[in-house]
C-alpha cells in the first residue's frame, strides 16, 4: 500500500467534508430565512432552491465522510484494530444523523411547496418541528459524534502513529474534547448553538480538521513505524 498516496486521498476527502457541510448549513439557514442561532420555519419566507441545493450538498457530505473512514481503516487497522473500527463506526453514525437532517429538511421543502392548500398556523408548527429535528441531528452528528470520532479517536491515532505532526494531532484531542463539552452545555441550556460561545468552543476542532485535510492533501501521511 502506498501510504503517502492514501494520505493524500484521505486529505482530499476530508476537505470535501468542509466543501459540502459548511455551504449546506449556510444554505439551510438562508433558505429558511432564519438566523444561525435561531433556525425556524416561517411560512412564505422559504427559498426552495436554496433548501434543495443544501440537501444535495449534505448528501455529498455523507459520501465524503464515509469515504474518509473507508480510506483510513486499512492504514490504521494493524496498530489500532479497535480504534480504527471505532472511527469507521463514528463516521457512519455521523452520516446517519446527516441523513436524518436531510429527510427532515426535505419534508420542510414538501411542506413549503404545499402551503397554498395548508393552514399557515398548522404549517408553521409542523415546519418548526421538522427544523428542530434537523437541528438536533446537527448537534448530535457534527456536535458530539464528530468530536469523538474526528477529534478524540482520529487525533489519538494520528498522535500515537505520528502519521502527521504530533502538535497538529494534539489540536484534535483538544478540539474534540471542547466540542463534546460544548454540546453538553447546549443541551443543559447554557447557550444556543450558533451563539459566539458555541463558535469559540468549535474553533479548535474546525482548525484541526482543516489543517489535517490541507496537510494531507499536500504531503500525505508521514512514514510511521
Amino acid at each position: 500500500m502506498d501510504v503517502q498516496r492514501t494520505g493524500r486521498l484521505f486529505g482530499w476527502l476530508f476537505i470535501g467534508t468542509f466543501v459540502t457541510s459548511i455551504p449546506a448549513r449556510l444554505l439551510f439557514v438562508s433558505g429558511l430565512g432564519a438566523s444561525w442561532s435561531d433556525m425556524r420555519f416561517i411560512p412564505g419566507d422559504t427559498s426552495l432552491s436554496s433548501l434543495k441545493l443544501a440537501t444535495f450538498l449534505e448528501f455529498g457530505l455523507i459520501v465524503t465522510q464515509i469515504g474518509t473512514a473507508v480510506v483510513l481503516y486499512p492504514v490504521v487497522r494493524r496498530r489500532f484494530p479497535t480504534l480504527g473500527l471505532s472511527y469507521v463506526s463514528a463516521r457512519t453514525m455521523e452520516s446517519v444523523f446527516a441523513a436524518i437532517g436531510i429527510i427532515a429538511m426535505m419534508s420542510v421543502i414538501s411542506l413549503a411547496d404545499s402551503l397554498a392548500s395548508t393552514d399557515a398556523a398548522s404549517a408553521a408548527v409542523t415546519g418548526n418541528s421538522l427544523v428542530d429535528t434537523y437541528n438536533w441531528a446537527f448537534r448530535w452528528g457534527p456536535g458530539v459524534v464528530a468530536g469523538i470520532g474526528n477529534g478524540l479517536i482520529l487525533g489519538y491515532m494520528m498522535y500515537r502513529s505520528e502519521l502527521v505532526p504530533r502538535r497538529m494531532a494534539m489540536l484534535g484531542l483538544i478540539g474534540g474534547s471542547l466540542l463534546v463539552v460544548s454540546h453538553v452545555l447546549i443541551v443543559c441550556g447554557a447557550y444556543k448553538d450558533g451563539e459566539p460561545l458555541s463558535g469559540l468552543f468549535t474553533l479548535p476542532e474546525a482548525a484541526w480538521e482543516l489543517s489535517l485535510g490541507i496537510y494531507l492533501m499536500v504531503r500525505g501521511f508521514k512514514p510511521s513505524p
